[in-house]
């Protein structure tokens, strides 16, 4: 078969041939084959191997519960075992039956005929992560206790792979009607896989070197969530404009949470088996910080090692064979802040998605934005000055790409105006651009344009945590991240209270603004012109003219920026959506 029998392991060893007593004694040399994530596989692989596909065979032969392959493949591997064999699994996605407060896992093939056990409020369910990145280890551990539906038969099913491949295995054990003995079955593998007790499993849970995590789901059912808006038929009997029927459609789509998901390089099927908890992605954010102070301090690698390794466990990544990056560096830190908040603002949308749907899908999911959405005549004036003021200020550094307004909404978030009245009246009140992801918009709409949190790291917010303007529409545009596939965009046009402006021409992280101060504006070399600006009625300033030069020197920023840390002095007034070019 081309192999070469070696009797010490190591990590290239592909796989350790033994039987399932020997890897239940966890002797020394098979304690070395786990730490080197080597799989397992029983004396019927050899006899099965030599029909061919040697390789494609390990996973159903494996009796470890790990098994994550230690290298990338030859050509020649990759010929025996067929070309999808260890690459990426796919985007393809489990249908969960979900039962009380969880899912029976599909693998086990008992989601018709049993439920994962409750127990005074305790779910026997558990969804480990492991991820070493020195070692090359990305690693994910499914365990649940599983109780008849209709009678009292009690079923350990366990499974284990490499994440984003389709390496790994699953094992199923009967106890009879034996609720203890299969408890205690559970809590012993929880701990031999953690290194922690059942009862731990929570806030005094401690993370061991080499040992799994566990991963908090949200087995919330996707159950008519990809259809809530998809399906054929729905609009039919709806009451909105069709324009706010498509605008709905857009923001709405899943297929499209599922494209950016799969941008940031998420798992969607092996791991996790639900949904990240909320929770969950603000302690990743906790750990990106602890990565920022280590990076811009000493930079000492073994906690960058240690925290890199926490955070692709708590937010699981299909890198296919390939080993996860580490988080060593500013931009690297910046990007992945920026994933966890497109995870949240998604998380928002499935949420409101999963709520009960009453009447026209497309009517339900617009009354969950809580926002008043009205289509702009297009000859109409506000129409034709929105248009002069992406005409006119799309910066000339930001050529790849023009946009074409295909729509604009006016907006009226529920209880904005109140929340907004306080400084309606203050001075230097202005029109101002704000771009994000399609995906981001449901949570935008229904919650507000939001600050990022506490524990949340401060790269990659020039001017300190608070939400960002721009008075050149591109500057904001850029922040669509739409592409050839999906070229359109949303954008949003808000009133800004300024007030009196703390004015800076450099990167300066703004905790609290001198006294008297309401914003920063970072001055830019480039801004409209004050010449071809308007004032509407109410006193607001739309600066719609053409971009120039500005009288500022000695600046790093290009275009000005202009900063609010109270989302109080923020009132959506106008929704484009636009196609890029």
């Amino acid at each position: 078969m081309g192999g070469k029998v070696v009797s010490k392991v190591s990590e290239i060893t592909t796989i350790c041939l033994s039987s399932q007593g020997e890897v239940d004694k966890n002797s020394k040399k098979m304690s070395e084959v786990g730490e080197c994530e080597v799989p397992v596989v029983d004396e019927a692989y050899l006899e099965d191997a030599r029909k061919g596909g040697a390789l494609l065979k390990i996973p159903s032969h494996t009796i470890s519960s790990w098994g994550a392959p230690r290298h990338s493949l030859t050509a020649e591997e990759m010929t025996d075992c067929g070309t999808g064999s260890f690459k990426s699994s796919g985007s393809d996605v489990m249908k969960l039956t979900v039962k009380g407060s969880s899912a029976v896992d599909p693998e086990s093939g008992l989601e018709t005929s049993h439920h994962v056990l409750e127990e005074g409020g305790v779910v026997f369910n558990a969804v480990l992560g492991l991820v070493d990145i020195k070692r090359g280890t990305n690693s994910y551990y499914k365990l649940q206790l599983l109780e008849g539906d209709t009678s009292k038969n009690y079923k350990l099913f366990r499974s284990w792979g490499r994440v984003g491949t389709t390496i790994g295995g699953n094992k199923l054990e009967s106890y009879g009607a034996s609720k203890a003995a299969a408890k205690e079955g559970f809590s012993a593998l929880f701990l031999d896989k953690t290194g922690n007790s059942w009862k731990d499993r929570g806030d005094t849970f401690i993370k061991k070197p080499n040992k799994f995590y566990p991963l908090e789901i949200d087995y919330g059912t996707d159950e008519g969530v990809e259809s809530a808006v998809l399906l054929k038929g729905v609009g039919s009997k709806s009451t909105l404009q069709p324009a706010v029927q498509d605008l709905v459609r857009l923001i709405f789509d899943v297929e499209s949470m599922k494209r950016a998901m799969m941008e940031f390089e998420i798992d969607m099927k092996k791991m996790p088996l639900g949904k990240l908890s909320n929770r969950q992605m603000r302690s990743a954010y906790a750990v990106l910080t602890e990565l920022q102070q280590e990076v811009a301090g000493a930079a000492n690698p073994a906690r960058i090692l240690d925290a890199s390794n926490r955070f692709y466990t708590l937010i699981p990544h299909d890198f296919g064979l390939k080993k996860p990056p580490l988080l060593d560096t500013e931009e690297i830190i910046k990007t992945k802040t920026q994933m966890v908040d497109n995870l949240l603002e998604i998380e928002v949308a499935y949420s409101l998605l999963q709520e009960e749907q009453k009447g026209d899908p497309i009517d339900t999911n617009y009354t969950k934005l809580k926002t008043d959405l009205q289509v702009l005549p297009k000859d109409g004036e506000e129409f034709v000055v929105i248009q002069e003021y992406v005409a006119n200020t799309h910066a000339a550094t930001h050529s790849s790409y023009t946009l074409e307004v295909l729509e604009v909404f006016s907006t009226a978030r529920h209880r904005e105006s109140k929340r907004y009245k306080p400084f309606s009246k203050l001075a230097n009140r202005m029109l101002l651009w704000h771009g994000s992801r399609v995906t981001n918009f449901a949570g935008i709409l229904s919650q507000g344009l939001r600050i990022a949190p506490p524990e949340a790291p401060v790269t990659g917010y020039m001017f300190g945590k608070g939400v960002y303007f721009s008075d050149m529409v591109s500057k904001s545009a850029n922040y669509c991240r739409t592409s050839h596939s999906d070229p359109v965009g949303l954008l949003l046009l808000c009133e800004v209270a300024l007030g009196d402006m703390y004015e800076l021409t450099r990167a300066q992280f703004i905790a609290q603004l001198p006294a008297g101060k309401h914003s920063t504006k970072g001055m830019g070399l480039t801004a409209p012109d004050p010449t071809g600006q308007i004032v509407t009625e109410k006193g607001v300033v739309i600066p719609k003219g053409c971009g120039k030069p500005t009288s500022v020197s000695n600046t790093s920023l290009l275009y000005n920026e202009y900063i609010v840390y109270d989302v109080a002095q923020i009132s959506i007034r106008y929704l484009l959506k636009c196609n890029f070019h």
